[in-house]
């Protein structure tokens, strides 16, 4: 795998790589030729040096005995940021860094797999950045990310699309999907509206009153 990434002056997202299960190497890639910034967490920096790829920021509460000057000096240039506070997650503290660099989206990997308490946080944290970042998470089978209000894209036929609440939603209403939502109410753990499809070439939108809404369109 190439370690070089195209710069783009914060044009194009910024990458995370959290510590979950690895993506292939293919989409990994593919994210590393178009992100700006590489900011990799530091559980899984001995992994990601084993692939070569050249990181900008190592940030994590470098605990456990985590040698943070090593790859200063191994790694040079890269920017250590330690974040002792133990009341946020390391992926939460990323994108903490990014809010004060005033980066305003990013790509994270790694974040899904191993163990489910893990992944389920990931997930659901994201909607405390609702007005600072743009979140997408992304693994070999899925794309996730918080949806605004009203959410319009183009999609094909058949593309599996899962709407996943964060607590309660009310308000649903899609066009264009197989199973139409009309001003329906979302809950977690009580109804959601996983393995929806797409119904047909075109413009599916979605619209919610209140609450957290996830988006997962399913790749597999």
């Amino acid at each position: 795998m190439s370690s070089h990434h195209i710069v783009r002056d914060d044009q194009e997202p910024a990458l995370i790589i959290a510590n979950g299960a690895a993506c292939s190497n293919e989409l990994l890639g593919q994210l590393l030729e178009w992100s700006p910034l590489v900011v990799v967490l530091d559980s899984a920096m001995e992994r990601v040096v084993e692939l070569g790829i050249k990181v900008d920021v190592l940030l994590g509460d470098f605990d456990r005995g985590f040698d943070a000057n090593y790859y200063k000096e191994t790694h040079y240039p890269i920017e250590i940021i330690p974040t002792p506070d133990q009341n946020k997650t390391d992926l939460e503290k990323a994108f903490d860094y990014l809010h004060t660099r005033n980066i305003p989206a990013v790509n994270v990997v790694w974040a899904t797999g191993k163990r489910a308490d893990h992944t389920i946080n990931n997930l659901t944290n994201i909607a405390k950045y609702r007005d600072k970042l743009k979140i997408v998470i992304i693994d070999d089978h899925s794309k996730v990310f918080l949806m605004p209000r009203k959410f319009e894209k183009w999609y094909t036929e058949k593309t599996v699309i899962s709407l996943i609440p964060i607590g309660k939603v009310t308000g649903v209403h899609s066009t264009n999907l197989h199973y139409p939502l009309k001003e329906d109410t979302l809950t977690m753990g009580y109804r959601t509206g996983s393995s929806n499809f797409v119904a047909q070439d075109g413009i599916v939108v979605i619209e919610h009153e209140t609450g957290d809404l996830l988006l997962m369109e399913c790749l597999d």
